[in-house]
């Protein structure tokens, strides 16, 4: 009947420490035993967690966690371990300063789906332990592994719904107006904090094929950022097999390619991984002495770091799409200015001029008001230019080549790799490809600004359409220039035209772009191989001085 009581006192709570705790205590009441403790085990078979009872109270504290060596590895993974005096077996090692004399013996292992999940112990019991004692603290040890396993499950349910919550948190706060980084910067702190971890850094694309920590939340920190990935690191490979992983501990590892990661314990990498494109890296760190990720927090980071990737990568979508839309409408402002009120001016300019022409010699005074008219309208001109260049981001002022070479740097985060830039521009005079130190030179003096601005609105659009629709492994950008007409190529080797795009509002922006130079689109298959073929048209114009 004792046994039986003993029983659903073990399996009568849910919170683990709770289940340790009163698991010891109804052992010792149920031996006599004075002391009773259980040491559960990490991977490695040290001890990970120690909770006993009977100790004088204040003595505790100042005693270190038992390692699991010694007579305490002795006890059989399938059996019980009984002593008359403990520290008569060969592999007792003495008691810390401090510790309480102990003598008789008991240790019982624990076990959860035939793996040692720790090792019961009990000491001191008046006239010593007896195998009737073993046999009940076997069956008592068998309720507190259901014990242990109801509470696994009902904390797994718990940290489930807590990671549900943040991810929810993350999605929202990235679906709505929240700036790119700001985000990170939540992503890195709130995961963080739901899995307990002392530290969390989120790995990103650097310069060329590096991979930098671009963020951490903390402390400490401030070494952490800006660190450059190893190559042939855990976390480049997590990105490449789309996978997380956990580590039981930094300070137990045989290679140490980051040296700052030494002073932490256990950690968890978690691929943000969107479209199976890898966006980067989320590793989790904790401190040495706290306990190991589980699998279940694996699995959960892995599914959150996901839905992140997905939202960091709409995110961005909108916020380019944002600021495309208002480089469009600036452009838009500024050739409305440039075509239509500088043009008006010219003509009431022409206008003053013919009548001041006409004005009698006599008549000084209409004379100099018509003069001032002229002076006013020129002044007006060169204020309306200045404000069309004001209107023009600042690296829209930048040389087209230039220009060209950020975007197919930028869309390197979408297409997951640097698409390949090609500039055909031969002599106007002798066809002779032009030197490559002067070919930059040679096209801003072909191409006006307004010509240059749909020129590299084309292969921003040609590039966000392979990195949206193609699924390639390469893209190619080409400029070419002949003597009246220049031609842009955007060719990728993807999955081609889905033919049941039937429209696209990108895809009519570029036609209308190229009749408006007096040019032409087309959007194909090229003759050669699959993927799709993106080419653009448009005639040169003469450059206004």
């Amino acid at each position: 009947m004792r046994i039986l009581e003993a029983v659903l006192s073990v399996t009568s709570h849910l919170e683990l420490p709770d289940v340790l705790q009163n698991f010891v205590q109804v052992a010792a009441q149920l031996t006599g035993a004075q002391y009773a403790a259980i040491g559960v085990l990490d991977a490695s078979g040290a001890t990970e967690t120690f909770v006993h009872t009977g100790m004088p109270p204040g003595l505790e504290d100042s005693l270190d966690q038992p390692h699991g060596r010694g007579v305490l590895s002795a006890i059989p993974v399938d059996d019980c371990l009984i002593l008359d005096d403990l520290t008569t077996h060969p592999l007792f090692g003495g008691f810390p300063a401090g510790h309480p004399p102990m003598h008789t013996f008991l240790g019982v292992p624990v076990r959860i789906s035939d793996q040692v999940y720790g090792r019961l112990y009990l000491a001191e019991k008046e006239g010593g332990f007896t195998p009737k004692d073993a046999q009940a603290i076997r069956v008592l040890a068998a309720a507190a592994a259901i014990a242990v396993q109801n509470s696994q499950l009902y904390d797994a349910a718990r940290t489930r719904e807590r990671w549900l919550q943040v991810g929810q948190e993350i999605t929202t706060a990235m679906l709505e107006d929240t700036d790119v980084e700001d985000a990170l910067a939540l992503i890195a702190s709130r995961i963080r904090q739901v899995a307990a971890a002392d530290t969390a850094v989120i790995v990103l694309p650097g310069l060329g094929d590096q991979w930098v920590i671009e963020f951490a939340d903390g402390d400490p920190v401030g070494d952490l950022v800006g660190i450059v990935m190893p190559p042939s690191g855990r976390a480049m490979t997590v990105l490449a097999e789309g996978t997380g992983i956990i580590l039981d501990s930094f300070a137990r590892a045989r290679t140490l390619r980051v040296p700052q990661f030494g002073r932490y314990g256990p950690s968890l990498y978690a691929p943000l991984v969107a479209d199976g494109q890898g966006m980067g890296v989320i590793i989790l760190l904790r401190n040495k002495q706290a306990p190991e990720f589980t699998e279940n927090e694996l699995t959960i980071a892995e599914s959150i770091a996901r839905q992140a990737a997905l939202a960091l990568k709409l995110s961005e979508a909108r916020q380019a799409k944002d600021l495309a839309l208002l480089v469009e409408e600036r452009a838009r402002i500024g050739r409305d200015l440039h075509d239509l009120a500088i043009q008006q001016l010219f003509a009431t300019g022409l206008q003053l001029s013919r009548a001041r022409e006409q004005a009698a010699p006599e008549d000084s005074q209409l004379a100099a008001v018509l003069g001032t008219a002229l002076d006013g309208v020129d002044d007006s001109v060169r204020q309306i230019r200045a404000i069309v260049h004001s209107l023009r981001p600042e690296n829209e002022n930048a040389p087209l080549v230039e220009r060209l070479q950020r975007e197919t740097s930028l869309a390197r985060t979408g297409l997951g790799f640097a698409p390949s830039l090609i500039i055909e521009a031969p002599d106007r005079n002798t066809g002779v490809p032009t030197d490559e130190g002067t070919v930059a030179d040679d096209i801003d003096a072909r191409i006006d600004a307004d010509l240059a601005d749909d020129i590299v609105a084309v292969v921003r659009e040609g590039l966000a359409n392979a990195a949206r629709h193609a699924r390639a492994a390469s893209v190619h950008v080409r400029l070419g220039l002949n003597t009246k007409t220049v031609s842009v190529q955007v060719e990728d080797d993807g999955v081609g035209i889905d033919p049941r795009r039937s429209r696209s509002s990108g895809l009519d922006n570029l036609g209308a772009r190229a009749r408006r130079h007096g040019g032409d689109f087309a959007l194909a298959r090229p003759p050669d191989h699959g993927g799709s073929l993106l080419t653009w048209t448009a005639r040169l114009h003469e450059v206004e001085s």
